[in-house]
């Protein structure tokens, strides 16, 4: 067992966890953060995406000790009392149907954008379903998540 200490959406938090225990486990377990999900177990849906100091991660591959004093956003702290842009974009373009990989959806996009805009690179339909590669939806062919992406990039 081991303390673990970090600050997830904005909160300073701490628990005594196994030193195996997952990044997601710990957000939906021991903070009961469901919106992040698991749905592969293998890294390959990207379901679980948060963000560990401010870059995409897939917290299914990541020991909850390896985020000590990091500062994790899950879903639930993306929004500032109102839907974060890339939240609206969504709901404009119906951008989920099932809404099971929709987290990670977002968070996968917030990201994207986030990069993009910093490195000074357009952010177009190809790359935003090459970056998309990592993340599996179901219910969709991706159309609407795409543009939804693409309508929040031009927000953010």
């Amino acid at each position: 067992m081991s303390t673990v200490s970090m600050t997830v959406n904005g909160k300073a938090v701490s628990a005594d966890v196994e030193d195996r225990t997952l990044l997601v486990d710990y957000i939906r377990e021991h903070l009961r953060l469901t919106g992040t999900h698991v749905g592969c177990d293998t890294s390959q849906c990207g379901t679980c995406v948060v963000h560990v100091d401010g870059k995409a991660v897939k917290s299914c591959t990541m020991l909850a000790a390896a985020a000590e004093g990091a500062e994790v956003t899950t879903i639930e702290g993306v929004a500032n009392g109102d839907l974060h842009p890339m939240q609206r974009a969504f709901n404009d373009n119906h951008g989920l149907q099932c809404g099971f990989c929709t987290p990670g959806m977002i968070m996968s996009g917030i990201d994207m954008v986030n990069r993009y805009k910093a490195e000074g690179r357009e952010l177009d339909e190809a790359a935003i379903r090459h970056e998309l590669e990592g993340n599996i939806c179901r219910c969709t062919g991706y159309h609407n998540i795409v543009k939804s992406i693409a309508q929040a990039a031009s927000e953010m």
